[in-house]
């Protein structure tokens, strides 16, 4: 019996990685709970393990008095010097070791049911402790199970979960998949820890590119962001300090195979490669890869840019559905209005720069409607209410607006001459 506890304590610590003083304390613990259902609520008792002959020790104090009235509590002098102690004195506090074999099937049982749920806490407290100061590592896995949509991850001595709003949605996993994620948080929830892992997180992309690129992981080429549109396309963009090395090229590896990797655990996410510079203009323009940039000009009170791209490179600028200029945005933190060179060049037009003077006419409003043909205030006042509405989707009150006011900018053009 004696070897068996020791032998138990030792195991449980190894198979489940706790500390030994952990168990012990579980142990005692369960021990104390039942030598209370024996002996009642109100008695003086501890709980000790003995290392040295294996066993947890369970002492009933008591206090010595001339005379018992509370025998749970009190111990005669007399049977006090006969039994424990010859030098004993009133007032002392003696303990009493208690036969933890007379103890009952339930209070065993409940001191068993206290030792399991005290070592599930230790255990949950070990995995929390160990994952908190992990967060932003990539972690490896294997798909254990699918609960409402979130796909749990087995980490070895952990669940991890992956909810919907963190997974690619164009990928699918079975049970046993190997799967790789990031970890963007660990919380303390009450069934225990909670690690939850991503696969959308620009933060996955930057650790991947860590692994994939030592210049990265060494400090010699820095990440400067990171924008995605996960499953789609990303953009990170780097630069180093170091003039021999060329941060794009680094990150790109000999044929592509740096990038490449990256890719392929993404399944098939596009990624582009950009310079980062100080300069903001041309920060920009390199965002905007993989089009070609005419000119930039820059609105720094409104931290905007308007950039203006030859007319075969606005759709790759903006992307499908705005997805180039949107990542663009992201990356740089800057507004950028992507324009064709002909779109730029028509503000120049007379005609263009007159539909402006109408008021609530803004600036999309005249541009489209120039590009309709409608060319002139002229044509803005002789024009038919429901057409113009048509054409730029705005109510008929506004649009008899700008015929009005049209109608007057030309009634003041005529009468300018005359005046003069």
């Amino acid at each position: 019996m004696v070897p068996e506890l020791k032998r138990l304590i030792e195991q449980m610590g190894k198979d489940r990685g706790l500390d030994k003083g952990i168990i012990i304390e579980a142990l005692e613990t369960a021990m104390l709970t039942a030598a209370r259902k024996k002996l009642g609520p109100h008695v003086d008792i501890e709980a000790h393990y003995n290392e040295d002959v294996g066993e947890i020790e369970v002492f009933q104090f008591k206090t010595v008095v001339e005379k018992v009235t509370d025998p749970d509590m009190q111990i005669s002098i007399e049977m006090a010097h006969r039994d424990l102690d010859e030098e004993a004195e009133l007032g002392d506090s003696l303990g009493m070791k208690i036969d933890t074999s007379t103890f009952g099937r339930i209070a065993v049982q409940t001191a068993k049911q206290i030792i399991v749920q005290r070592v599930k806490d230790a255990e949950r407290d070990n995995v929390y402790d160990e994952y908190k100061d992990r967060k932003g590592e990539l972690v490896n896995g294997f798909v254990q199970r699918f609960e409402a949509g979130s796909i749990i991850v087995n980490l070895g001595r952990a669940e991890g979960v992956i909810p919907v709003s963190e997974q690619i949605h164009r990928e699918s996993y079975k049970r046993g998949d190997r799967i790789r994620s990031y970890i963007y948080d660990v919380k303390k929830v009450s069934k225990g820890p909670q690690i939850l892992l991503s696969r959308t997180h620009p933060n996955f992309l930057r650790a991947l590119f860590e692994v994939e690129v030592p210049e990265i992981d060494e400090g010699l080429i820095d990440v400067i962001n990171v924008s995605r549109e996960p499953g789609k396309r990303a953009k990170i963009a780097v630069r180093t300090k170091d003039k021999d090395i060329d941060p794009v090229g680094a990150c790109v590896g000999m044929r592509g195979a740096r990038v490449q990797s990256v890719v392929q655990e993404l399944r098939g996410e596009k990624i582009d490669i950009i310079p980062y510079s100080d300069d903001a203009s041309q920060f920009v323009s390199s965002a905007l890869s993989p089009a070609k940039v005419g000119h930039v000009v820059m609105d720094e009170a409104n931290h905007a840019m308007e950039v203006v791209v030859p007319d075969d490179q606005l759709s790759l600028a903006i992307g499908k559905n705005g997805q180039n200029v949107r990542l663009a945005v992201k990356l740089t933190g800057w507004k950028i209005d992507v324009k064709s060179e002909s779109a730029d060049a028509q503000k120049e037009s007379p005609g263009y720069s007159a539909l402006l003077k109408i008021s609530e006419m803004e600036e999309a409003t005249a541009e489209l409607l120039f590009n309709k043909g409608i060319k002139s205030v002229a044509m803005i006042a002789s024009a038919d209410r429901e057409m113009l509405s048509s054409l730029t989707g705005v109510g008929d009150a506004t649009v008899q607006l700008w015929i009005e006011e049209a109608g007057r900018i030309i009634d003041e053009e005529v009468a300018a001459p005359r005046e003069s």
